[in-house]
């Protein structure tokens, strides 16, 4: 199993990996800038961590680890498609995604879905997402005739359970398809542009990067960004909260979110490097 890695900050502004023993060894205690909850800078990602193969039986997995938020994304394959594949003979194989949060992950219980009967429209919109978002990422007609499922488990919620399951699940999906190969089950990679997501939002007037719980709970704005190392959207998601937003507001969200796009897109080649 690899090293988890850590995104921090460089002197330089620039992001940077390093491993976690180094951290531990290192890493100072933080300068705190007014206006945030954890004292990040507003243009600062909060540290992800990268654990890989956490899910020996899966064929790809990784643990994302970003701020207090944990997320087990989880690869397998199944040699078949859907019927409707089948029945409307499309070429190719699919790929279908599901989320869920564990009861523990949130500070007062969460009841599991399968209790319920049903899951809750958010989990449902979710997982939508992360599967259009991965689809987005890979050539499903390379794939051949074989469904990938990509299941994200929240640990622990601290905001941003969306943005880390679909940043988190490119990383799992990288590594199913390089195992594929590697078994002879593939003889190309089917994988296109990476894909990562993040928030953004505005908080007391000012824009702010990756919000975690409590400045979520507060903003006034809040968007979800997905996109591709093209430097393509994928998907935007914003909202006003009781509140509305200006387009040079706009403008500074979606500048915010590119540049910590750039930076989860760097953080994933290195954690499939390690």
């Amino acid at each position: 199993m690899g090293l988890p890695l850590i995104l921090q900050r460089c002197a330089t502004w620039e992001a940077c990996l390093v491993s976690r023993l180094f951290m531990v060894e290192t890493q100072a205690a933080p300068v705190v800038a007014a206006g945030r909850s954890d004292g990040r800078q507003p243009d600062q990602l909060r540290t992800v961590r990268f654990q890989n193969h956490i899910a020996p039986y899966a064929t790809g997995s990784t643990l994302i680890e970003w701020g207090l938020t944990r997320v087990i994304c989880g690869v397998t394959v199944e040699e078949t498609v859907p019927r409707w594949m089948k029945e409307q003979s499309v070429m190719g194989g699919w790929l279908t995604a599901e989320y869920s949060m564990l009861p523990y992950s949130t500070l007062t219980r969460k009841q599991r879905d399968s209790t319920k009967g049903r899951i809750d429209g958010r989990s449902q919109e979710i997982q939508r997402l992360i599967g259009r978002a991965m689809r987005s990422s890979i050539n499903l007609e390379k794939l051949g005739p074989r469904t990938i499922w990509v299941d994200c488990d929240v640990l622990q919620a601290d905001g941003g359970t969306r943005t880390a399951a679909i940043t988190g699940a490119y990383v799992a999906l990288s590594l199913a398809i390089a195992r594929m190969i590697s078994e002879g089950k593939l003889t190309q990679s089917p994988m296109l542009d990476g894909v990562a997501a993040v928030s953004v939002g505005v908080v007391n007037g000012k824009a702010l990067l990756d919000l975690c719980y409590v400045e979520d709970n507060a903003a006034e704005v809040d968007m979800n960004l997905v996109m591709n190392a093209a430097g393509q959207f994928i998907e935007l998601q914003g909202t006003g909260e009781e509140a509305t937003f200006t387009g040079e507001q706009l403008d500074e969200l979606l500048a915010l979110g590119k540049k910590g796009i750039g930076e989860l897109l760097a953080a994933q080649q290195e954690a499939l490097k390690a």
